[in-house]
């Protein structure tokens, strides 16, 4: 393949001598294992040999990664219905709001002297409280997946503290999102599976048997993966709470529930809640995150150490304390969480206020339905209801083209478009599922829906433009296997 200038590595942009910076006299001398720096660092920290870097004069290096930057694809570029994880717009209000220096150049070891970052953080945590139905929240989870492992240890420190050490069984239904088995195992317990309805929901007959006094909890995403209400959650909460177990809610899908539905209402007693997918923080490439965990009344004294608390004194004055609790599960982060995504956080929930986080909801179910009734003559729909705000395709309807949902999410791609997710959940064997979120406009849904038929409809006339894709990209139709079994992960000159 003939590449770009710009789209080659910085390594091969290298030219020995150039360089792009002028640093000042550092007065050790200018010879690499001259005595003088030999003196002041000492020997043993002297390279034997200069560091394999490449050697690029300003001008290429600050093209190159702007060029390279523009290879990258995110919400602000484009329409990104990537199934269950809800990457949504941010407002940028929220990004200066945590770059604001009373934030972002507050050190945590001041702890205690930050009344106002200790009064933000109580006052997202009482907002999350109301949102979920809950008790109280402890924001120091600093992802989804760590916030479910809080939440499950909060849960074996409750039952502990009954002297009920039996219960080391977590139920998680076979339609969950991969983080819930994981989590479960990470906490030292052991994973019972609950077999779903032909509907998609779960199989409350199925669940009955598996309830006994080795449950600690049952875990459930709602709406579940395949973006359908769980409508029998109040039978599952009274069974479960009747075997002396608790119910955990994963809050991975919350976008669609915003100001319909709360959780603790439900009957959960302990959930977390991704902020940076409900609540609006940047999250592509793996960070940043927060995993806040709530839960009901009774359970608060196990959440991990340090918790916030609002104290007010005789003479009325009002001060946030840092506190701990014997009973508390201990620590699970240093300090108090990831405080720059809380900061996003408290920011979109203040500026969209009760009014807005009402429609956030209804509007992303809105989307996702819209989506799936204009595209359910050409993709397969398993399962015909109303969803949630996301729904999952078993690939293309027609069989017969040889075209696969891998193939079909490649050539989006040449579209402007990025992919769904693709062969999750695996209840089925070509899953292709869809979130629009609330904030796309009907001309991107509209422009997204003519794609997609217009994929569907090449794969019937032709199939090899689609299984060649993407055609349009820096690097075209790389082999999958190739790639996951030999993975490049350095530069080799030649």
């Amino acid at each position: 393949m003939n590449k770009k200038l710009y789209d080659k590595l910085i390594f091969e942009l290298s030219h020995p001598g150039r360089k792009g910076y002028s640093l000042p006299d550092n007065g050790l001398g200018d010879t690499a294992h001259g005595t003088d720096k030999a003196a002041a660092l000492g020997a043993s920290l002297l390279r034997s040999e200069k560091p394999d870097l490449p050697e690029a004069d300003e001008l290429t290096v600050v093209r190159h990664y702007n060029n390279m930057s523009t290879n990258n694809f995110g919400v602000d570029t484009g329409f990104y219905p990537l199934g269950s994880c809800t990457m949504k717009y941010n407002p940028k209000i929220n990004e200066e709001m945590a770059s604001h220096p009373g934030f972002a150049s507050m050190h945590p070891a001041v702890g205690q002297a930050a009344q106002g970052n200790l009064e933000m953080y109580w006052n997202l945590q009482n907002a999350l409280s109301e949102i979920g139905g809950m008790s109280e929240f402890t924001l120091n989870p600093f992802a989804g997946a760590h916030g479910e492992l809080t939440g499950l240890m909060t849960i074996r420190a409750y039952h502990e503290s009954r002297g009920d050490t039996k219960r080391c069984k977590v139920i998680v239904p076979d339609s969950a999102h991969g983080t819930n088995p994981a989590s479960a195992a990470v906490a030292g317990l052991e994973v019972v599976e609950v077999k779903s309805r032909p509907d998609g929901t779960v199989d409350v007959d199925d669940l009955r048997p598996l309830l006994d006094d080795t449950v600690a909890a049952m875990m459930m995403t709602n709406p579940n993966t395949l973006g359908l209400f769980e409508k029998n959650i109040p039978e599952i909460a009274r069974l479960v709470h009747q075997a002396g177990a608790l119910m955990y809610y994963d809050g991975a899908n919350l976008n669609p529930m915003l100001g319909v539905a709360r959780p603790g209402d439900m009957g959960f007693d302990v959930m977390h809640i991704n902020l940076h997918k409900t609540f609006s923080t940047p999250h592509g490439g793996g960070g940043p995150g927060s995993g806040p965990v709530g839960v009901r009344k009774g359970l608060e004294q196990f959440l991990p150490n340090p918790r916030v608390i609002r104290h007010t004194a005789a003479d009325g004055k009002v001060t946030f304390r840092l506190t701990g609790d014997g009973k508390a599960l201990g620590q699970v982060s240093a300090w108090l969480g990831n405080f720059a995504v809380q900061a996003r956080a408290l920011a979109y929930i203040l500026s969209l206020g009760s009014e807005g986080l009402m429609e956030a909801g209804p509007l992303a179910t809105l989307n996702a339905n819209y989506i799936k009734e204009q595209l359910k003559d050409d993709y397969l729909l398993p399962i015909e209801t109303v969803c949630k705000h996301e729904f999952v395709f078993d690939g293309l309807k027609d069989k017969s083209t040889g075209v696969t949902t891998l193939n079909v999410a490649k050539r989006l791609l040449d579209y402007g478009f990025h992919a769904p997710t693709i062969y999750f959940p695996l209840l089925f064997h070509e899953s292709l599922m869809i979130e629009p979120t609330e904030t796309e406009s009907p001309e991107t849904l509209d422009r997204f829906i003519e794609v997609m038929h217009a994929i569907a409809r090449e794969a019937r006339e032709n199939p090899e433009a689609v299984i060649s894709a993407p055609h349009e990209t820096p690097i075209s139709h790389p082999d999958d296997t190739e790639a996951a079994l030999n993975p490049k992960t350095t530069y080799i000159k030649d």
